[in-house]
């Protein structure tokens, strides 16, 4: 095993850090190896906004739900779905209005999130820390405004960087067999591999609880399914001009 798969093997999401800031050529080599990934057609549909304010990282942390820590970190990170810029990179050639298909909104959302997990790998092999922050689209519309986003863009997800100050147990993933389909898609291995998963993940999250939690993937899973959360987001989607025709 090389050093690189060694590195996204050891992947655990920080959520505590040490208050030290990081340096301008960190932040430089993380947004530039973030550059550096896959974008559908060179697109590069996607910009992050950089926020180390304390201010407006407790606005923000206030925002998705109260996460302390992204008020600790040094740097958060929102990556974001982005086709104003494209419409500026065309208005000295022709006039272009930006189609609001559910195909270009799938590609700004990847293009973004291809970017965001390149600048997670490059932080960690810079001895830093990461955890992706779904919970900015809890109220997408004010963290737009904190953060000054225009029409055309939306906030994907954020992604708090720092020195890591915990040192938590990696959490198990699905079986192998349950995620990679050889030649055609099949759910035979489902029910084993499942039922195996959700036993090494109860014996994870109860001894990270201290033996006061009993829960599994399946009963986390169907909870959060039922809950319907942030059905907001179609609407403020289509505020921003993300119509998804």
């Amino acid at each position: 095993m090389n050093s690189t798969i060694r590195q996204l093997q050891q992947h655990r999401s920080i959520r505590k850090y040490k208050p030290d800031p990081l340096s301008g050529e960190q932040v430089r080599a993380i947004i530039e190896s973030a550059q550096k990934a896959s974008t559908s057609s060179n697109m590069q549909a996607y910009s992050v906004v950089g926020v180390t304010g304390a201010e407006a990282k407790r606005q923000l942390a206030h925002l998705a739900a109260d996460q302390q820590f992204i008020e600790e970190c040094p740097l958060f990170l929102i990556w974001c779905a982005d086709l104003l810029r494209l419409q500026h990179a065309c208005a000295p050639v022709e006039e272009v209005r930006i189609p609001a298909t559910t195909e270009i909104f799938i590609i700004a959302t990847v293009d973004a999130a291809l970017a965001a997990q390149n600048a997670a790998v490059a932080a960690e092999s810079l001895g830093l820390g990461v955890v992706f922050v779904g919970g900015i689209r809890n109220h997408p519309k004010e963290v737009s405004e904190v953060i000054g986003l225009p029409k055309f863009v939306y906030p994907v997800f954020g992604m708090c960087v720092g020195y890591p100050d915990q040192e938590p147990t990696q959490r198990p993933r699905l079986p192998l067999e349950t995620v990679y389909h050889r030649e055609t898609y099949s759910t035979d291995s489902y029910a084993q591999g499942i039922e195996a998963y959700n036993r090494s993940l109860a014996e994870f999250m109860r001894t990270r609880a201290g033996g006061t939690r009993e829960s599994d993937w399946s009963r986390e899973m169907a909870k959060r399914l039922n809950s319907r959360q942030r059905t907001h987001m179609k609407s403020f989607l289509f505020e921003q001009g993300f119509e998804l025709q």
